[in-house]
């Protein structure tokens, strides 16, 4: 007889396309409780350049890998996975359903697709002079071996990622197979939950304003200050955290090189380009179910089509034992 698999529910998207509100919707729908997938929300101090939930808008309910580490600490995809895992066990330890809420691909892939972490596929020498290949030739010729031996893999990859970049030439050096075919194999592979994937699709001009829109809220709402206070604390501009679209595209204005307008519009189209590779990844899921959406309908008219979409396969939804 078949062991049924605890269900979990993913929703997914690009930036400012409405996760967070649906998200805390379907929670109370469905009493569950979210566990973010946002590699920037985990940061302490950053809540209004990632966009963080915040209090209020949680309306009770529980959320897990939201603002629990400081901006200078290293956050992988691997401690990731541990965490999201552990949560995951907790909600379901109470009979509710747990709702993985958020726009980080990797971090979504790495709990719905077998990836194990413990393998030996990395190298400190091969990073080591693949990094100091980048120093001398530049991240540019970098990408251009990454395109020749594995073009699937440096079509999602942005050219300025460069820890991205030397990892899969890493895992090609190593194993003389391109990162995507590990990609493929994973998905083949178990994982210990039912996972019930659903994405937000918005018409590009449309999720384009709504992007414009939300940086000058956040320009509005204090991200300036925000920023500043990150520098005053001694946070540096080279962490992970501060090179986060909305914190890195200020650096030039506070350091006096360019105006407040220009760095907003260079903020507007880091957002809307990192929009474009959020869906560009997720598109390549063909898990994801999609529900088109647009501004006339309300939250909970959304909640209702997507639970129209989704509640035959959530059915029975997680009992405590």
């Amino acid at each position: 007889m078949e062991v049924k698999k605890p269900k979990v529910l993913v929703l997914v998207g690009p930036t400012a396309s409405g996760k967070t509100a649906l998200g805390v919707a379907l929670a109370k729908k469905l009493d569950g409780e979210i566990i973010s997938a946002d590699s920037m929300q985990i940061y302490k101090y950053m809540n209004i350049g990632t966009a963080k939930v915040t209090l209020e808008e949680m309306q009770g309910v529980p959320h897990y890998l939201v603002d629990c580490v400081s901006p200078d600490e290293e956050f992988s995809v691997a401690k990731y996975k541990a965490a999201a895992l552990e949560a995951i066990e907790a909600i379901l330890s109470k009979g509710k359903l747990p709702i993985i809420i958020g726009g980080t691909g990797l971090y979504i892939n790495s709990l719905t697709l077998p990836w194990d972490f413990q393998k030996k596929d990395s190298d400190e020498i091969i990073r080591w002079r693949l990094t100091a290949e980048a120093e001398v030739l530049g991240k540019e010729a970098l990408f251009e071996r990454l395109k020749t031996i594995d073009p699937a893999t440096a079509q999602i990859v942005h050219p300025n990622n460069l820890n991205r970049i030397i990892r899969a030439l890493e895992i090609y050096e190593l194993t003389g197979k391109p990162k995507s075919h590990f990609d493929e194999e994973t998905k083949k592979q178990e994982v210990p939950y039912d996972y019930v994937m659903l994405g937000l699709d918005w018409d590009r001009e449309t999720l384009y304003d709504r992007i414009n829109r939300r940086v000058d809220l956040m320009i509005a709402e204090g991200l300036i200050d925000e920023t500043k206070m990150l520098v005053e604390r001694g946070y540096d501009w080279n962490l992970t955290a501060l090179k986060a679209i909305g914190y890195k595209e200020l650096k030039p204005y506070l350091e006096g090189t360019s105006t407040l307008a220009e760095a907003v519009t260079i903020l507007k189209r880091d957002s809307r380009h990192y929009a474009k590779r959020q869906m560009t990844w997720f598109r390549k899921d063909d898990r994801i179910q999609w529900l088109k959406m647009n501004e006339t309908r309300t939250v909970e008219t959304q909640v209702e089509e997507f639970l129209n979409l989704v509640m035959p396969q959530l059915e029975p939804i997680n009992e405590s034992e």
